[in-house]
């Protein structure tokens, strides 16, 4: 018998008058609570400040600046062109396009496109330029994008490679107030990325590098009026 086996035994034996609902038996006595070590609710705060979806929003985009995200402003109807504008300013030639971003969003620029491919090699993907994604939610509290995998964000890789990530969240519908908010709404089965500005590190002197883990610079752009959704 290996020692995994010899503990486990111990283990199973040592549980075995333990009820089904796992709650611990506890004496009943002068000063013993029958409930004691019962699950009990805990009433956590869910937000903070009961926020308007006006005010989620800014605080979303005080939070993503303060993190260094670069964050822009448009509508719908001004999307393409401020993402022709983004991928130009940054001298981009190449940009890596998940499988379902809407086409429109893309339409005022006609650089060479990247298909997110799963047999793509990391050496490939480091050549490219920029990348363009949505976004499953952002967090006003904390300053995070969450991505899921969906058609529209691609695979986990595609956003953690490349140097430059252009993100884009339709306001107000997908800005939460906290973490909580967040996860009653995301799916756990889903490759869950969840990004608090670009990537950064830094030793035990505090001297910041950034691109260390993921892209050096991260765009949002903040898009109202129904930014389309894939």
């Amino acid at each position: 018998m290996s020692s995994r086996d010899l503990i486990l035994g111990r283990v199973r034996r040592a549980l075995a008058d333990v009820r089904r609902d796992d709650t611990p038996l506890v004496p009943e006595g002068p000063g013993r609570d029958p409930q004691y070590e019962q699950a009990v609710p805990r009433g956590y705060l869910r937000e903070h400040g009961g926020l308007g979806p006006a005010e989620t929003v800014e605080l979303l985009a005080e939070n993503l600046a303060d993190y260094r995200a670069l964050v822009h402003r448009t509508d719908a109807a001004g999307l393409a062109d401020v993402v022709a504008g983004l991928l130009r300013a940054h001298g981009s030639e190449t940009v890596l396009v998940p499988p379902g971003l809407r086409e429109e969003w893309l339409s005022a620029t006609d650089l060479t496109r990247v298909a997110d491919r799963a047999e793509s090699t990391a050496h490939e993907l480091d050549r490219v330029d920029s990348v363009v994604t949505a976004c499953a939610l952002a967090i006003a509290e904390t300053g995070t994008i969450v991505l899921d995998g969906s058609p529209d964000q691609g695979r986990r890789r595609i956003t953690l490679v490349p140097d430059h990530h252009i993100c884009v969240v339709r306001v107000p519908e997908q800005v939460v107030s906290s973490v909580p908010q967040a996860i009653e709404l995301l799916d756990p089965t889903r490759p869950l990325t969840w990004i608090s500005g670009p990537s950064a590190t830094s030793d035990i002197e505090l001297d910041r590098v950034e691109g260390v883990h993921g892209p050096r610079t991260l765009e949002v752009v903040l898009v109202t009026g129904g930014g389309g959704q894939s």
